[in-house]
């Protein structure tokens, strides 16, 4: 069956450039209005696919059959209008507008966005926890949900928070997994602190000052790293409480590395001690 046969098939509705679904989609891409229902733009095949792999509540669907090259993408959009709230047809050129891409792949939906409450969420006795203190770069955001998901780490927790998780480039520098990996909230930061330590979790400060070797430290147990504000660091009140401080080596003139390659270091390293690689 053709895309041109299946978009018949699926029914969808023709809408313009000038519809408000089309105008919905162009400011949350762009964030430039309230995301008040907590939804991301999910555009091309890979992103499709994961909304429906994980069974996520699809709000709006647009389906552009030009644009799509292969009949497994034909399918998926047929799966995803079925589950989508409301569907449409757009035209190329209105897909163009809406897309972020310079090649479209004439697929893309809002998803809403999980929701995870802090007294639902049950540790291992090993996990592994990410906390994000103050990162307002989204980009920063994404990369350390893309590099939690791929260490394992069962748990995001975010504290005096400077970066919606529904911006897109959340979204695209997380590929995706800020939809997947768990991820609370805490309005002030020894919120966040109390229900750490209620759990017995052991917290180490990602810092350059009066810090010990990150290859030094103990990972055993549930485990959690803080990283900080990409300018100002970690906020105070973490530092109020003996949690250690644990850095990484800068051997030539610079004196830290990037939030995001930081990250990077300190989770695989966590991980490799806990799985005893």
């Amino acid at each position: 069956m053709s895309t041109r046969e299946m978009a018949t098939r699926m029914e969808l509705r023709h809408i313009g450039v000038g519809h408000p679904a089309v105008k919905d989609i162009l400011h949350i891409a762009r964030n430039t209005a309230p995301n008040r229902f907590n939804l991301v733009v999910a555009e091309g095949l890979w992103a499709i696919e994961l909304a429906l792999d994980l069974g996520l509540r699809i709000d709006k669907f647009y389906y552009t059959p030009e644009l799509v090259r292969s009949s497994n993408a034909a399918n998926k959009a047929a799966q995803a209008a079925e589950r989508a709230y409301r569907a449409y047809e757009v035209s190329e050129k209105t897909m163009r507008r809406m897309s972020e891409r310079d090649a479209p792949e004439g697929l893309l939906a809002t998803v809403e966005m999980p929701r995870w409450e802090p007294e639902d969420v049950a540790l291992s006795d090993d996990a592994l926890i990410v906390v994000s203190d103050g990162i307002e770069i989204p980009g920063n955001l994404g990369t350390l949900l893309r590099t939690a998901e791929g260490a394992g780490a069962e748990l995001l927790v975010m504290a005096n928070r400077r970066t919606r998780m529904s911006h897109p480039k959340v979204f695209r520098g997380s590929k995706g997994m800020s939809l997947r990996v768990p991820h609370v909230e805490f309005d002030d930061v020894t919120e966040a602190i109390d229900w750490l330590k209620g759990r017995g979790v052991r917290v180490y400060l990602a810092d350059t000052d009066k810090s010990t070797n990150y290859r030094r430290m103990d990972y055993s147990g549930p485990t959690a790293l803080v990283l900080g504000n990409e300018r100002y660091g970690i906020s105070k009140p973490w530092y109020d409480h003996g949690f250690e401080q644990i850095g990484i080596p800068m051997l030539g003139i610079a004196d830290s590395l990037n939030v995001s390659v930081s990250a990077s270091v300190l989770i695989y390293e966590a991980r490799a001690r806990k799985d005893g690689w």
